[in-house]
Order: C-alpha cells, then structure tokens, then sequence
C-alpha cells in the first residue's frame, strides 16, 4: 500500500502542483477572516482526489483547454464547504486532525464561510461559461444537500437499512467523484460513451471510497493520520455498513451490546475495542470490505473502454488506493 500510494504521488505530482497553486489564487476574500477560516480545512493536508479526477478525466479524453483548474478549484471549494458545514451538523470535534472551524470560530462563521466557498465555486464555474460544468455543479450540490438531510433524519436509527446507508453514500460521496469525472468528460466534449464511462467509473470509486473510510473508523488504534478518534462516526450517531451488518447477524447479548453503544455515544476506548471484535465476529467489516472491493472493480471495469495509456492505469490505480488505503 505504501508502494501504490508513493507512485501514485510521484505520477501526479505536478498536477498537484497546479491544483495547490490555482486553489490559492482564486481564494481572494475582502475579508481576511475567509481566507484564515477556509484555509483552516482547505490547506489542512486534504488529498486532492477530486480535483485529480477532473484533470486526468479530461486527460485521458484529450482535453487541452484552459480551464481545467476552474472547475478543479471550484469541485474542492465545494467540497470544503460541505465539510464546514457537516462538522457543524454533526457535532464533531476533529477534521483531519485539527480543532473544528466551529470550535475555534464559532458556528455562524463557519456556516457563512462555506457559504462563500459555495458562492466562490458557482462563480468560477459560470465564468467559463461552460453551461454542462456549472449545471454538473448545481445538481451535485443539490444531491449532497438532500444526502445530508437525510443522513440527519436517520441519525441514531436502529432500523437504518442498507438500501438507505447506500442512498446516503452515493448523495454525499458517489455524486462528488461523478460529477469530477463528468467534468473532465465534458470539458474535452467526449463522446457520450465515454461520458457514461467516466460518470460511472467515478459513482463507484465514490461508493468504494466511503466505504473503505467508514471501516477505518472501526480500526482498532487511535488512527492521527485518519484525523479523527476511532468511533466517531457512532459517537455522531452515523450507522454505518459495518455496524448496519453486524447488528443484522448479531443476536442476544452481543446484540443489547451494539445496541446499548449507539445509543449511549459516550462509550470508553475498552468498551469501543469490544464493539470492534463483535463487528468482526459477526461478519460487519467482512462485509464492508468485500461490497467495497466489488465496486473498485467496478470502477476500474468502466475504463476498459479507454485505449491502455499512463493516464487510464492512474486511475486504475485511484481505485485501488481508495479499497487499501490507511487514511
């Protein structure tokens, strides 16, 4: 893993470049306090995956125009923005290792910054006036809108199904990485065949990538690189496919135990490690980790249709990263 991820790095290395550099120069407040809060989240060491997807989408469609990095800008703003935003929601205490922006400024900014950083990604969007960009951008963000609601709505559910837990990941992860990848498609004006290709190459690797990040959750040390405490998904009261399993198969005692914890959210490091053990006796993280290899397979399935090229292994690459990563 360590392998995939150092070339992986050294491949796109200077893309990301680019991408850090463009992320900087569209970020220009009136206001001081914008630029100290967004970048807060936004230059905390997030992987840039998205932004990515858009610029090896349109590589590999044989895009070589010049924006690009307007539409790899505004996919990350509005990514930032989600984040503030949840963090507020959930009630949540570290975002890849660091105090929350609204522990540290309070709620109403970190609300209205994200505001401007959704703002901010419309504007870059229309100032290309690229109309397929800018309308992937508002059905995106009108689908992890609607994605959030309802995880809110679920939240601390016992009854949660797996159908639902599938509905809430494709709305706030899996249409994120599609529409980067619809994006990258549409800015080299491809061929529908391959729009389809890319937009479902990038539905799965969203589906496989959160998937992989909720079993992390459930690892059995306090993971610093993750940036969160182990259990924080249950602490928010987020069911999850490992414990949405699990719970499924568990009976008796170790039922009333898993039951018990996700209502208490105030459970000890011991208590939490007992969980961990049940969920793996009873076939939860088993579970999540073979759905999670199959749509990497998926994902790496839709770009078949593509000519062999650097360009279509990195990506193929992305999907794998995304099953085996630590972080």
């Amino acid at each position: 893993m360590t392998d995939l991820k150092t070339r992986l790095l050294e491949a796109v290395h200077e893309d990301l470049e680019q991408i850090e550099a463009a992320l900087k120069t569209h970020l220009t407040p009136d206001l001081d306090l914008v630029s100290e809060v967004a970048g807060h989240i936004l230059f905390s060491g997030g992987k840039r995956i998205r932004p990515l997807l858009i610029v090896l989408c349109a590589r590999l469609c044989g895009y070589e125009g010049k924006y690009v990095h307007h539409f790899t800008t505004a996919f990350e703003y509005l990514h930032t923005a989600t984040l503030l935003h949840d963090d507020l929601v959930d009630d949540a205490a570290l975002r890849r290792g660091k105090p929350v922006a609204n522990a540290l400024w309070g709620n109403s900014v970190a609300v209205l910054v994200g505001d401007f950083l959704f703002a901010r990604a419309s504007g870059l969007a229309a100032s290309t006036q690229i109309m397929e960009g800018i309308e992937i951008i508002a059905r995106v963000t009108e689908k992890m809108t609607q994605g959030e609601l309802f995880q809110l709505a679920k939240k601390g559910k016992l009854d949660l199904t797996e159908q639902e837990y599938m509905d809430v990941i494709q709305w706030k992860t899996g249409v994120l990485f599609q529409g980067s990848c619809e994006i990258g498609a549409g800015l080299a004006e491809a061929e529908e065949s391959r729009k389809a290709a890319l937009s479902d190459y990038g539905l799965n690797l969203g589906i496989a990538f959160q998937m992989a990040d909720d079993l992390l959750d459930y690892t059995r040390n306090e993971n610093k690189a993750l940036g969160k405490n182990p259990g924080a998904d249950l602490r928010e009261g987020k069911l999850t496919l490992p414990v949405i399993h699990g719970l499924k198969n568990a009976e008796g005692k170790d039922r009333a135990f898993m039951e018990d914890m996700i209502r208490s959210k105030n459970f000890s490091l011991e208590a939490f490690h007992n969980l961990v053990d049940l969920l793996e006796t009873n076939g939860g993280m088993a579970y999540t980790r073979e759905k999670a290899k199959a749509y990497v397979e998926k994902a790496k399935a839709c770009l078949d249709l593509f000519p062999d090229s650097k360009t279509r292994e990195i990506l193929k690459s992305f999907a794998d990263y995304a099953l085996f990563r630590s972080a």
